[in-house]
């Protein structure tokens, strides 16, 4: 399986961090997979540049507070602190490139599924509504089942030999419940006026999605409890499935399903890798707060 690990242009980045005394044909023993990865203008504006449909150009606006701004630095920081301080080891950084507006590669799709709505509280769907057109509609599926061969390998070299995986998220300070629909971008300029946004739940620092819908815990729970003490001890506020659980629609949930105890889905708040959190425009970490928040990660995980 580890030779389905590499980079494949335009649907994921794969990048090896090997520590200074790791056998350079090892298997990586820690996966960071990060599939709301495409993070920046280019990713967004790139691949709708390939698409033929008809589309609203408030999808942009949508896709800045929508994707995860800040994990692909997280992921990286905290797998270059792991194996620096284990230089025996060997760690595993999935990017996905796909911006999550078009596709959502965190969903278990099927070749037949066709765009759909999602109701506000409701799970995004993998495929949005204003996927309309089908020759964009193949594309999309083409990469998204690109993608998930990726990380399906990825779990499977790294899980099946003893390893661990982590999937990681940032999500936006408040938790705006809007409909994923033709309106999704009026909406959302509604929902941030100065006058309403502060009216919106304000979600944990951190949140580490542990368990399925029933309670059951899917996660490395030591892990999860070693990662909880860590920021806990650092200042930061951490919660377990306080915003959603591992949902079944989700790939996150079917690996750990599949890799029991083995891995650890969770979000950090967005805001607090930036110097601020600024709605409808590209946003970059900081280099100091994204170290910060690695910290206690890389503890928990030596």
């Amino acid at each position: 399986m580890a030779e389905a690990l590499r980079s494949i242009a335009g649907v994921c980045h794969v990048e090896f961090v090997r520590g200074a005394e790791a056998d350079p044909a090892a298997a990586p023993d820690l996966l960071f997979e990060v599939p709301h990865g495409a993070t920046l203008a280019q990713h967004f504006d790139q691949l709708r540049s390939e698409l033929q449909g008809d589309y609203d150009d408030g999808l942009r606006d949508f896709f800045f507070v929508n994707t995860d701004v800040g994990s692909p630095e997280l992921a990286l920081a905290v797998a270059k602190g792991v194996v620096a301080r284990a230089p025996q080891r060997t760690a595993v950084v999935v990017r996905c490139l796909l911006p999550r507006t078009f596709v959502d590669t965190n969903r278990a799709i099927e070749r037949a599924t066709v765009a759909a709505a999602s109701k506000p509280g409701e799970m995004t769907p993998g495929l949005p509504p204003w996927v309309l057109d089908a020759a964009d509609r193949d594309l999309l599926l083409d990469r998204y089942f690109a993608y998930r061969g990726v990380v399906t390998a990825a779990f499977a070299t790294v899980c099946e030999s003893g390893g661990r995986a982590l999937c990681v998220h940032t999500y936006a300070p408040r938790s705006i419940d809007v409909a994923v629909d033709e309106d999704i971008a009026p909406a959302l300029h509604r929902a941030y006026a100065p006058d309403r946004i502060e009216t919106w739940p304000l979600r944990a620092e951190v949140d580490l999605i542990t368990h399925d819908p029933d309670g059951v815990m899917l996660a490395d729970d030591e892990l999860a409890q070693r990662t909880e003490r860590e920021f806990s001890a650092a200042g930061v506020q951490v919660v377990r499935n306080g915003t959603y659980s591992l949902h079944p629609s989700t790939l996150a949930f079917e690996f750990a399903q599949q890799y029991r105890h083995k891995t650890l889905c969770f979000e950090v708040r967005r805001d607090l890798l930036l110097d601020a959190f600024v709605p409808f425009v590209e946003l970059q970490p900081t280099t100091a707060a994204v170290a910060g928040l690695a910290a206690p990660l890389i503890r928990a995980l030596m």
